[in-house]
């Protein structure tokens, strides 16, 4: 184990140790903290988590790539970049993060075919750490083959035995639509609100969504409406929503010529002084409506919520860059177009969100666009392939301490 996994092992374990118990429930953290993932090979090739606390687990295989899969009760993985990486034994590699709401997931790459062995959980007596070890067992291609078929987790006829028959496991996208009555945003030269652009973008964005029947989808405000910034986090922590979408578009009356979308993430630091320019202006946006804002910076009071919080701008980062890619092809982007900055909206400390910047309505071409029934359907459209790719592959990202990794439902098979 690294000192960095020794690290975080021990300040999971002393939280746990002194977390007070609750008035209501009487329960510490209910989230184990993952310190360190490791193969090692003597026979029998073994994967070990360490863990701050037991969590269930089950494995299967699968065929074609082949590969192990492992789920867990929900885990917060903080593994260092090495993690995955290394070949051992009949693990070639592995990649890991959270599958469904309550459900993590580790998928292992398969060297040549195995089946799965015992799967114990141990408790070490120095520190009291749980290790939970999964056995990987070499087998002929035919054996494996067998194994895959009887180990599917839900083939056709039946469902997955692990799963409650009614939970809806779709991941839950909350489309924000930005600003809206007494508040109407930045406003065209011909007199056209933003809080009209964007509402009506985000209605087909979520008609595109919705259409596919891989997401539920919800908006903070469903009319012309406005609802405070800080009441847009709540909104979508309390649905537990999977992925925050914001959607703005700017004005620089005296820059006509400024075109092109920007994506935003949420930072203390601003990327640069014209974005922590637009953060300052988006965040009196309640002043603007006439209310008074108690949205005031998130304070960190314990271990787990920052590393949560530094996972969930992490799972932010990686959409960001994917709805970039698929942006680019269909629509004007700004010189530099993913930025950071302390936007309000973008505070939530355990849903990845982002804040799209369609365009300026100040710019003639723009705003053309930005009315344009064909625009809109091809951008959309380029938003939902950026979500599908986020959840299709929010196993295969990178860690928090390099590039990082993304995580939670994934609507495709791994």
């Amino acid at each position: 184990m690294t000192a960095r996994a020794r690290l975080v092992l021990a300040l999971a374990l002393s939280l746990c140790a002194s977390w007070p118990a609750s008035a209501e429930t009487g329960a510490a953290p209910a989230v184990a903290i993952g310190a360190d993932l490791n193969a090692g090979a003597n026979g029998t090739t073994r994967l070990t988590l360490t863990l701050s606390k037991a969590v269930e687990a089950r494995a299967f295989v699968m065929e074609r790539p082949d590969r192990v899969v492992i789920d867990l009760a929900e885990v917060n993985f903080q593994l260092g970049p090495e993690a995955g990486r290394r070949r051992e034994g009949l693990v070639s590699s592995f990649r890991y993060g959270l599958f469904a709401p309550g459900r993590s997931r580790i998928v292992v790459d398969l060297a040549q075919p195995a089946t799965v062995g015992r799967i114990e959980t141990t408790t070490r007596a120095r520190d009291g750490a749980v290790l939970l070890s999964i056995e990987v067992q070499r087998a002929d291609r035919d054996a494996f083959r067998r194994a895959a078929v009887a180990s599917d987790p839900a083939p056709a006829g039946r469902k997955a035995a692990a799963l409650p028959e009614k939970t809806d496991l779709r991941p839950l996208i909350m489309v924000d639509a930005g600003h809206g009555g007494t508040d109407p945003g930045a406003i065209a030269s011909t007199g056209v609100f933003e809080k009209d652009i964007v509402f009506g973008f985000a209605q087909a964005l979520v008609g595109r969504l919705e259409a596919s029947g891989r997401y539920r989808v919800r908006m903070t405000r469903d009319r012309d409406v406005f609802v405070p910034l800080s009441e847009r986090v709540r909104l979508a922590r309390e649905a537990n929503a999977d992925l925050f979408v914001s959607i703005h578009a700017d004005s620089i009356s005296s820059a006509p010529q400024v075109r092109g979308a920007t994506i935003y993430t949420g930072s203390e630091r601003a990327t640069d002084t014209e974005s922590a320019k637009l953060a300052d202006r988006e965040n009196k946006a309640d002043a603007a409506a006439g209310t008074e804002s108690n949205a005031a910076p998130a304070q960190v009071a314990d271990i787990l919520q920052e590393l949560t919080l530094r996972e969930t701008r992490g799972f932010s980062s990686g959409f960001a860059k994917g709805l970039m890619a698929h942006l680019g092809p269909v629509m004007e982007m700004s010189p530099k177009p993913h930025r950071e900055a302390g936007f309000v909206v973008l505070r939530s400390p355990d849903v990845p969100s982002v804040l799209v910047e369609l365009g300026y309505l100040s710019s003639k071409r723009d705003l053309d666009l930005l009315q344009s029934d064909t625009w809109r359907v091809e951008v959309t459209g380029g938003m939902a392939k950026a979500i599908d790719a986020f959840f299709g592959n929010r196993t295969t990202l990178t860690r928090p301490d390099s590039t990082r990794r993304s995580a939670s439902v994934a609507p495709v098979s791994p």
